[in-house]
C-alpha cells in the first residue's frame, strides 16, 4: 500500500475510532462534511470549459501559393502556440498536400510520356516541400518537447507533494506547539505554490492533502482562534474571486474570459475552507457570476452560428455566379483582361465573406474554386500560343551566358566587376524563357558569374592578409618612435629616418586605418618635444612637416591639404589682427600715468605676436610647396 493510500485508509475514522464506510472516504468525515472542508460538490464538479474547435474561423487555402502556405508554416513555427498551430494546420496541410498531389502526378505523367515506366518514377518534390515538412517536423519536435517538460514538471510537482503531504503529517502527529499553527500554514502556503500534478496521482494526492488538513484542524482545540481568523482570510480571498469573476462578463473577447474564469476556479479551488455559516453563499456567488460568463459564451456561439449561415448563402451565391466563367473562351487578350478583372471582383468579395459551417465549408469552397481554376487553366491555354517571346528571351540570355563564360578568368576585378553588374541587371530584364530551359541557363549563368567573383574574393583576402602585416609593421615603428621619445635618444634625422621608414609601409586593414595614424601622429609628437635644444616654433614646424609628409600619401590629400591651409590662415589673420589692436591701443597710453610700463608690456606682446606670424607664414609657405 503506498503513503498516498495509506493516508487515506488513516482518514476512514471519526472521532471515536470507529470505521467508517470504504466507500465513503475523506468526503464522509464529519468534519471535511461540516467545519474544515471548503470544497463542496458544487466546487468539485467546476471543471474548465473550453470553446469548441469550431468557435475558431474556418480559413480557405485552397486559393494559395505553396510559398505562401509556406510562410505561414514559417511564421507558425517561431510562435509556440501549438494548439493554434494544429488548428491552422487541420485547413492548411490538406491544401497543400493537394497542390504536391497534382505536381507529383503532372510528373508522372511527364515521366511516361517521356517514354518511362511508372514503377520507376520517383519524385522528390521541390525545395518549397522540403522546407514546408522541415517546418511541420521542426514545430511537432517542439511541441513533443514542450509536453515531455510539462510532464516532467507535473513529475517533480508530484514528488514536491508528496514530500509535503508527509510534512504536514508529521505536524499532525506532533505535540501541540506554540508555533505549529504558523508551521503548517506555511506547509498550506508552499502546496499552493506547486504547479499541477499527473492527472493519474491527482485526486488521490489531493484527497490525501485534505484528510490531513481536516485532521490538523481536529487537533488544534487551542488555537481555534487562529483557525477561525484564516478562515476569515481565505472568505476575503474567495470574495475578491468573486468580485473578478463578476468582472469577466464586461470583457469584449469571450476567449479571454473563459480562460481567466478557469484560473480563477483553480484559485478558488486552492484558497482554503471559509467560516461554515459563508461557504454556500460565497459559493453560490461565485457559480451565478461564472454562470453568467457561460451563458454570454452561449449567446456568442449562438449568434457564430447564425452568421456562419449567413456566410454560407452569400458564398452560395459568389459560387453560382462563377460557373460561367468556366466555360468562357475568345481569341482576344482584351476580352480575357477584361474576364480576369471580373472575376478577381468577385474572388474579392468571396474573401470578404467570413468563415463557414465546417460541415458544409468543403463543397462550397470546392463548387467555387473548381470553376475559377477552370477560367485560369483556359486563360493559361490561350496565352501558351504567345510564347515566341520565351524563345527570343532565351537567345538574349543563352548570349549573356556566353558573354559571362568569356569573363570568368578575368583578372582585371574592377572594371569585369562592373560588366558582370551590368550583364545580371540586364538577364533581370530580360524576361522569362521556356520553362524546360530556365533552370540549366540560369545554372549556367551563375556559376559563371559566382567564379569570378569567388576569384576576385580569394584576391581580396589575400590584400587583406598583407594589410594586416602592414599594420604590424607600422605598429612596430610607432613603438619605435615611443621608445626613442621616452629614452631622450631623439633626434631629426632619426625622425625623417623613421618616417620614410614608415610611409614605405603600404596599407592597412580599412577600419583600422584612423587608429594607426593617430597613434603615428602622437608619437611623432612626443618624439619631436623629446629633441633637446629646439624652440617651440621649431617643433611646431618639425611636427607639421611630419604632418604633411604623410598627408601626401592620403588618397584625400587635395582636401586635407586645402582644410590645413585654411587653418593656417586663420591663425595669420587673428595674429594679425590682434597686433593691429594692440598698435591702436598704445595711441592712447601716452598720458597714462602708468603709459610706460604698460606701453613696454604692449610692445612685448607685439613682439611675440610678429615671431608667431612669421613661425605660420613659414609654415604657409612650407605647406604650398607640398
Amino acid at each position: 500500500m503506498d503513503m498516498l493510500t495509506m493516508d487515506i485508509e488513516k482518514e476512514k475514522r471519526d472521532e471515536s475510532g470507529k470505521a467508517l464506510p470504504v466507500d465513503g472516504g475523506v468526503q464522509n468525515h464529519p468534519k471535511a462534511l461540516t467545519q474544515d472542508a471548503d470544497l463542496s460538490e458544487h466546487e468539485d464538479h467546476a471543471e474548465e470549459v473550453h470553446l469548441d474547435e469550431d468557435d475558431h474561423k474556418h480559413i480557405d487555402y485552397s486559393n494559395h501559393s505553396k510559398a505562401e502556405l509556406l510562410q505561414i508554416v514559417k511564421d507558425a513555427a517561431k510562435e509556440n502556440d501549438f494548439k493554434k498551430f494544429e488548428r491552422i494546420l487541420k485547413d492548411l496541410k490538406p491544401a497543400y498536400d493537394e497542390m504536391r498531389e497534382k505536381e507529383r502526378q503532372s510528373a508522372l505523367q511527364k515521366f511516361i510520356n517521356n517514354g518511362g515506366v511508372q514503377e520507376d518514377f520517383e519524385f522528390k518534390g521541390d525545395e518549397t516541400d522540403v522546407a514546408f515538412d522541415a517546418n511541420i517536423r521542426l514545430i511537432r519536435d517542439k511541441r513533443a518537447q514542450h509536453l515531455r517538460q510539462e510532464e516532467e514538471k507535473k513529475t517533480d510537482n508530484l514528488r514536491k507533494k508528496t514530500d509535503l503531504i508527509e510534512k504536514i503529517r508529521v505536524l499532525v502527529d506532533s505535540p501541540e506547539s506554540a508555533n505549529q499553527f504558523e508551521a503548517f500554514k506555511e506547509l498550506q502556503r508552499e502546496w499552493k505554490q506547486i504547479g499541477p500534478v499527473p492527472n493519474a496521482q491527482a485526486k488521490t494526492l489531493w484527497a490525501n492533502y485534505h484528510a490531513l488538513v481536516d485532521r490538523f484542524y481536529d487537533n488544534q482545540s487551542i488555537y481555534f482562534e487562529l483557525k477561525e481568523l484564516d478562515r476569515r482570510k481565505n472568505l476575503e480571498a474567495k470574495l475578491e474571486l468573486c468580485a473578478r469573476a463578476e468582472r469577466l462578463v464586461d470583457l469584449e473577447m469571450i476567449k479571454d474570459a473563459i480562460r481567466e474564469l478557469n484560473e480563477l476556479h483553480q484559485e478558488f479551488k486552492h484558497v482554503g475552507p471559509v467560516p461554515i455559516e459563508e461557504k454556500e453563499q460565497v459559493w453560490n456567488r461565485f457559480k451565478a457570476a461564472s454562470d453568467a460568463v457561460y451563458a454570454k459564451r452561449d449567446a456568442y456561439l449562438a449568434t457564430l452560428q447564425q452568421e456562419l449561415g449567413k456566410n454560407m448563402e452569400l458564398k452560395a451565391k459568389l459560387g453560382d455566379d462563377v460557373q460561367a466563367f468556366a466555360s468562357f473562351t475568345s481569341d482576344r487578350i482584351k476580352e480575357w483582361n477584361e474576364k480576369t478583372k471580373e472575376i478577381l471582383d468577385i474572388q474579392k468579395r468571396w474573401e470578404t465573406v467570413g468563415g463557414l459551417p465546417r460541415s458544409k465549408a468543403k463543397d462550397v469552397n470546392k463548387k467555387f474554386w473548381a470553376a475559377f481554376k477552370q477560367f485560369f487553366n483556359n486563360k493559361n491555354a490561350f496565352f501558351k500560343k504567345l510564347d515566341d517571346e520565351r524563345d527570343q528571351n532565351l537567345k538574349l540570355k543563352t548570349e549573356l551566358v556566353q558573354r559571362a563564360l568569356a569573363l570568368r578568368e578575368s583578372n582585371d576585378w574592377e572594371k569585369t566587376s562592373n560588366e558582370l553588374k551590368v550583364l545580371q541587371q540586364k538577364w533581370k530584364d530580360i524576361g522569362p524563357v521556356p520553362e524546360k530551359h530556365r533552370e540549366r541557363i540560369f545554372k549556367e549563368f551563375k556559376e559563371a558569374c559566382d567564379h569570378f567573383f569567388a576569384q576576385r574574393r580569394g584576391q581580396h583576402d589575400k590584400e587583406e592578409q598583407e594589410q594586416i602585416g602592414n599594420l604590424q609593421l607600422k605598429a612596430a615603428v610607432c613603438s619605435e618612435i615611443e621608445s626613442h621619445a621616452a629614452n631622450g635618444t631623439a633626434t631629426t634625422g632619426l625622425l625623417k629616418e623613421l618616417q620614410d621608414k614608415y610611409n614605405q609601409i603600404g596599407f592597412v586593414p580599412r577600419k583600422d586605418v584612423a587608429a594607426i595614424k593617430s597613434r603615428f601622429h602622437e608619437a611623432v609628437e612626443k618624439f619631436v618635444n623629446a629633441i633637446p635644444s629646439m624652440t617651440e616654433d621649431q617643433k611646431g614646424r618639425l611636427v607639421l612637416e611630419s604632418e604633411l609628409h604623410d598627408l601626401k600619401n592620403d588618397p584625400n590629400a587635395d582636401r586635407k591639404l586645402f582644410q590645413k591651409e585654411q587653418n593656417i590662415r586663420k591663425k595669420i589673420t587673428k595674429v594679425e589682427n590682434d597686433i593691429a589692436l594692440w598698435k591702436n591701443n598704445l595711441e592712447f597710453f601716452g598720458k597714462s600715468k602708468n603709459a610706460d610700463s604698460v606701453r613696454d608690456e604692449f610692445n612685448e606682446k607685439i613682439k611675440t605676436a610678429n615671431e608667431h606670424l612669421k613661425e605660420l607664414k613659414q609654415q604657409l609657405k612650407l605647406l604650398r610647396t607640398v
